[in-house]
């Protein structure tokens, strides 16, 4: 957990444990009342209200950077397990309060404690309840704070952090991105390369088992191989050809780096056969027959072009 994510919670967990200390008597008493209520209204001091609510009375934010319908027990194991271990939730969400709605309070920073407190009231464990720290919060100041805390996370993926990003700079920013970087504290070049994941076509998205496995490098990698109108095009069918099978990221990647490589000129020797999972092309120099097809190419598609090729064989 970084630095900055640790900044955060540090003044809560002091005050949690403020109330533990004795107080003084007499004029040491006073003194020390004195000077806390210096400190708040000098600004020194910013007392906090933590509370324990039913969930169901809390909204994700519509700017939340975590796509909420992806959570799951599986993927919240970690996260469930250890609030059933300890027996409460140890960190609070932020939240900001609702006026008008159905919904009591909306959830800045959060999700996934939200999903797994939830989880446990619906299965077995009723007596848990959402612990909420409410703060008064303009959009850009919670979408602040909403990246510092889940920046250094591994279980937010690079799209789902891009596509944030990419509302961001339009709604906040006015679209100048050397603003948003100053204020996020992050290079310029860190935050281009997201917001040009933001922009990869969906179809080359849904190649993919889930956006979750979308990560910044593919962006940087199809980019350079689709500079071509050709090569693009290509890369995009292919894409669409892959698409919902079920392929992991990795086999998705280098089929569609594959689909973008300009193809060879077909020598008059060399015979394609052709199959809708891929092709196989057999070269014949002298004596020797060379089979040449992806690796990723999968067995029925190999099959069927060796047999192709022995009936053209048989037939001389």
């Amino acid at each position: 957990m970084s630095k900055k994510h640790d900044a955060i919670f540090d003044d809560i967990l002091n005050d949690l444990g403020a109330d533990e200390t004795p107080e003084p008597r007499g004029s040491a008493r006073f003194l020390k009342r004195s000077n806390a209520m210096a400190d708040q209204v000098g600004g020194q001091r910013q007392e906090k209200v933590l509370r324990l609510v039913d969930p169901a009375t809390c909204v994700m934010w519509k700017g939340h950077n975590r796509a909420y319908d992806l959570l799951t027990a599986e993927n919240c194991a970690d996260l469930i397990e250890g609030l059933r271990a300890q027996g409460q939730q140890e960190f609070p969400a932020i939240v900001r309060k609702l006026d008008g709605s159905g919904a009591e309070y909306e959830v800045i920073c959060g999700a996934r404690r939200h999903f797994a407190v939830s989880w446990l009231r619906a299965n077995n464990y009723p007596q848990f309840r959402y612990l909420i720290e409410e703060r008064d919060l303009t959009d850009e100041e919670a979408f602040r704070l909403a990246d510092i805390e889940n920046r250094d996370r591994e279980d937010i993926s690079d799209y789902e952090r891009a596509q944030d990003y990419a509302r961001a700079v339009e709604t906040y920013y006015g679209g100048q991105q050397k603003v948003m970087a100053d204020r996020l504290q992050v290079s310029p070049a860190f935050l281009s390369r997201f917001l040009q994941l933001a922009k990869l076509d969906p179809r080359i998205v849904a190649a993919f088992p889930s956006i979750r496995e979308v990560r910044e490098l593919h962006a940087r990698q199809l980019r350079a191989v689709m500079v071509k109108e050709d090569a693009a095009e290509r890369v995009l069918e292919e894409a669409d050809r892959i698409a919902g099978q079920g392929l992991t990221a990795a086999e998705v990647m280098t089929r569609l780096k594959a689909a973008g490589k300009a193809p060879r000129k077909r020598r008059a020797n060399d015979n394609v056969y052709t199959h809708p999972l891929g092709n196989v092309a057999v070269h014949r120099q002298g004596t020797t027959t060379a089979l040449k097809f992806s690796s990723t190419l999968p067995d029925a598609a190999i099959r069927a072009a060796v047999e192709s090729f022995l009936k053209d064989r048989a037939k001389g």
